[in-house]
């Protein structure tokens, strides 16, 4: 089949340019989803466990200042943990960021619905190319009384790459829907993991609780080397009275 480029565009009564279309938009999505998911769990614990050591030391303005250098999403998330830190009750602050990681988690599925809409639609376009590219076949025989097989078979053949076409874009979008869905799916779980560990070392930060215990044990440490000083000049004094006896 010697045909142009052109002259395959236009069967279907111009279908084929819908599917054209369809695919372009679906592989320029995919590029897209590819370039905001890239290295984004990477980069997201990076910056996850800087701010958790930061946390762990009592360093919240360190913590703060690596989440505004930071050019991962997630940093919004814990920006607004350390914004309402201190000036809002810590259940507002625990639903503040959780709504920040929420709206994190749907500009991760953005434009996937165009996938999903193509991957459904495409095969329909691509059938109805052939529907209509046979009518025209059909209808190109009217005065005729004869008719070969060989006069059907091409402008059949030819109506059919409309809905081949449109399965192959129907296929590669669902692909690319699959493949992004689930990705996003686990970048949301490991945002959640990482916000929770960063709301518990937020809230409660362990060196507000090791600190008193910290001082607890040097006050005793204290207390039991005075006791013995005190000991050893008692005991020290006792032989100084036995001697001089």
């Amino acid at each position: 089949m010697d045909q142009s480029i052109w002259e395959l565009m236009g069967h279907g009564g111009g279908a084929m340019y819908v599917v054209v279309a369809f695919s372009v938009i679906a592989l320029a999505v995919g590029i897209e989803r590819a370039i905001a998911q890239w290295k984004f769990v990477t980069r997201a614990r990076l910056l996850g466990d800087q701010v958790t050591r930061c946390l762990s030391r009592g360093a919240v303005e360190e913590g703060r200042s690596a989440c505004e250098r930071s050019p991962s999403p997630i940093a919004d998330v814990f920006l607004v943990g350390y914004e309402r830190l201190g000036r809002a009750k810590p259940e507002h602050v625990v639903t503040a960021v959780h709504r920040e990681r929420m709206r994190v988690n749907q500009d991760l599925r953005s434009r996937l619905w165009m996938l999903g809409t193509i991957g459904a639609t495409a095969p329909f376009v691509g059938l109805f190319g052939t529907v209509v590219g046979i009518m025209e076949a059909m209808g190109s025989f009217k005065g005729d009384e004869s008719v070969k097989f060989s006069m059907v078979s091409g402008p059949i053949s030819e109506a059919l790459i409309v809905t081949a076409a449109g399965i192959l874009v129907a296929v590669e979008a669902v692909i690319l829907f699959n493949f992004f869905s689930q990705r996003a799916n686990r970048i949301a779980t490991e945002m959640k993991l990482l916000t929770d560990e960063f709301l518990e070392l937020l809230l409660d930060p362990p060196s507000e609780t090791t600190a008193p215990r910290k001082a607890k044990k040097d006050t005793e440490a204290k207390s039991t080397d005075d006791d013995k000083a005190t000991s050893k000049r008692t005991k020290g004094d006792d032989d100084g009275d036995r001697e001089a006896a």
